[in-house]
């Protein structure tokens, strides 16, 4: 009897260590905007107005062309309005921070009224070179990547200032906001940042870059490499491929997902749309 129960009790212990993400995880395509788009990088999800942001960098990524845009887009991939605020350069990475939408554009940061579909201030921050995610914490603070000088900003007090030089790690690119916790995708892997202590811990290695980087449960996040790969990512387990378009040239740069509606939502960068997934695990 007390060899039985031992034995079903190892079993459940097994079954739960190997509990994650299914086999059978996978993606299936909801829609696709048309390509009127022009190079999107970021979608962002502003559940207020039940609309996605996305930012088209039109040009190079570099390119200080003002012919960058963000758009306005509804949960069924009709393009509400184009061109919502122009005269940008190469804008990037997004956040919402009240009634502000915030934006990289390689050495600034542009803060929009929601309302008013208009820049109302501009950062320019001196040194930067490749500005790209945001997260924003509890407090309001606005944190920013620079992927190619290797620092996380932080934008308070109307200053931007470097919060964190990662001289260990490489690219930084995309944010996560876990409080107490800043999560950092980067060239090497992972990252997990105290907000309070800068403490960095490696949380799951990994190589190929991360982009986009979103949490889908506790634990357990869906990442984009850019040249077209997305996985989901569990510490101590090997990521998993759900959708692969990288022989085809097209990229999946820094992705969206919607919780409630397990929505993943992929600018595809040169192919110049949004394309949204349903996520089924």
């Amino acid at each position: 009897m007390k060899k039985s129960l031992l034995l079903h009790l190892f079993m459940l212990f097994l079954i739960f260590m190997g509990m994650g993400f299914k086999s059978n995880a996978k993606m299936t395509e909801a829609w696709s905007t048309s390509k009127d788009l022009k190079v999107p990088e970021s979608v962002m999800y502003d559940k207020a107005s039940i609309m996605l942001y996305v930012s088209s960098i039109n040009g190079r990524p570099t390119e200080k062309n003002r012919m960058g845009f963000i758009s306005k887009i509804s949960l069924d991939g009709q393009i509400d309005t184009l061109e919502w605020v122009g005269g940008l350069n190469a804008p990037k990475g997004m956040g919402i921070k009240g009634n502000v939408l915030y934006v990289t554009d390689i050495d600034r940061i542009h803060a929009i009224d929601k309302n008013k579909g208009r820049i109302i201030k501009t950062y320019d921050v001196s040194g930067a070179k490749f500005l790209n995610d945001i997260a924003i914490d509890a407090g309001g603070n606005i944190y920013i990547t620079d992927m190619v000088t290797n620092k996380v900003l932080v934008l308070k007090n109307n200053e931007v200032n470097t919060w964190l030089h990662l001289n260990d790690y490489v690219k930084p690119n995309g944010l996560f906001m876990e409080d107490p916790d800043l999560l950092v995708g980067t060239a090497d892997g992972l990252l997990r940042i105290n907000l309070h202590t800068k403490v960095i811990k490696m949380e799951i290695p990994h190589k190929g870059g991360i982009d986009g980087l979103k949490k889908v449960e506790k634990g357990k996040y869906i990442v984009s490499d850019w040249k077209g790969k997305i996985q989901l990512m569990e510490k101590g387990k090997d990521p998993m491929v759900l959708l692969d378009t990288t022989n085809k040239k097209i990229n999946a740069a820094d992705l969206e997902y919607i919780s409630d509606k397990k929505l993943v939502l992929i600018p595809t960068f040169f192919d110049n749309r949004v394309v949204a997934y349903k996520l089924m695990y």
